[in-house]
């Protein structure tokens, strides 16, 4: 089969890794939930997810039914936690493919419940999620009792978790996440006074984990559950304080899973004076030696990246000029000797001694590692290096 020379490197050895890093930082204390929501942030859902569950991960955490399904599909066996809920008409495929469920209404409840029911299913677990400050989804402490009724009342159900997300966990001194422990610390309460007491709490994602160990460090009596989505794939956001000031931490030694790659499909010279690409916003000075290169926009390298990104050739940084097209981006080699067609370009990850990450284009686009990473597009085919 003829294949366009851009593909992406996914390291399922350094995924593996990664997770027994982040297992053995929790532990006793907490046991990880893998995210591999989102196509497992770009890398590959079902190929991580296999991975890890063959590494002793018991947990996954996706967005949706459709994903859960699609790994049960995949033979994965393990737990798997719906993060944002079901929608209308998803209770069969949940109860029937044991998808576990955020629920915030009694509606959600109402349907979970109805197809326990239907399907004879007795004790369903859901999870429920509580809105602690974050105001994003989740059930308001004015309406978590209501919620409560609605689950003491469901005779198919059981409520196995409650759960939460911290707004600002990588900000090491934030005001607004102690009011959201406290916040969660009550919600606690009123589970118990309702005699409901959940065998699985989790409020920590990758920087929780390393900044907020209180939110999952011998939490309660019940079963604490960590969530690490980013971090599992080699990146955290930066560690702040509230003024902004970088922040020492201790953060397991992850290291990024995938590399990203195309090669220079065509070179040319130009003279002083020429523009490059759409509407020439690149000009050159001197005279310029320019490779394009076989990947765009429509590949996941962002627009925003035109005449300020770089990538690495031959172990040297060229920068992007022009404007990144849907399918190609030039790139100026001037500098570099001995380039030729066919070379291979790195725009993550590593040649010859260098290095540049998602975060390093993350940075370049005023965005984080997760939004490049997410959009590395379905057709940038995926390599699994074992």
């Amino acid at each position: 089969m003829p294949t366009r020379p851009t593909w992406a490197e996914v390291s399922l050895a350094t995924l593996v890794n990664n997770y027994k890093l982040i297992r053995d930082f929790v532990a006793p204390h907490a046991t990880v939930c893998a995210v591999v929501k989102c196509n497992a942030y770009g890398h590959g859902a079902v190929e991580c997810a296999r991975a890890l569950e063959a590494a002793g991960a018991t947990w996954f955490g996706v967005t949706c039914a459709d994903e859960g399904l699609e790994l049960r599909q995949a033979g994965i066996v393990g737990r798997i936690l719906l993060m944002s809920g079901i929608w209308r008409g998803e209770g069969e495929v949940v109860v029937e493919h044991n998808l576990t469920p955020a629920v915030w209404s009694a509606e959600q409840i109402s349907e979970v419940n109805s197809a326990a029911e239907k399907l004879r299913e007795k004790a369903f677990p859901v999870h429920i999620e509580v809105d602690t400050g974050m105001a994003r989804q989740g059930v308001s402490a004015a309406n978590l009792g209501f919620v409560l009724e609605a689950a003491r009342k469901a005779k198919s159900i059981c409520v196995e978790g409650l759960h939460s997300h911290l707004a600002s966990a990588e900000v090491v001194d934030a005001d607004d996440v102690e009011a959201q422990l406290a916040a969660y610390q009550r919600a606690l309460e009123q589970l118990a006074a309702a005699e409901i007491r959940p065998a699985c709490v989790h409020l920590a994602n990758s920087a929780a984990i390393v900044a907020r160990k209180e939110s999952w460090h011998r939490l309660g009596q019940s079963t604490a559950l960590v969530r690490p989505g980013i971090s599992l794939y080699g990146y955290y956001l930066p560690f702040v304080t509230a003024a902004g000031d970088p922040s020492e931490t201790r953060e397991p030694s992850v290291k990024p899973v995938l590399a990203w790659k195309t090669r220079i499909i065509d070179i040319r010279d130009i003279e002083a004076g020429q523009g490059v690409g759409y509407n020439l916003t690149f000009v050159a000075k001197r005279p310029t030696r320019i490779a394009t290169l076989a990947v765009g926009y429509g590949d996941g390298l962002s627009r925003a990246l035109s005449n300020r990104g770089q990538v690495l050739i031959r172990g040297d940084f060229a920068p992007i000029v022009g404007k990144v097209s849907m399918d190609v981006t030039t790139v100026d080699v001037s500098d570099i000797p001995g380039v030729q067609i066919g070379d291979e370009v790195v725009l993550i990850g590593q040649q010859n001694g260098h290095e540049t990450t998602a975060a390093a284009m993350a940075a370049s686009m005023q965005t984080i590692a997760y939004e490049v990473l997410c959009n590395v597009s379905k057709r940038v085919p995926r390599r699994y290096l074992s």
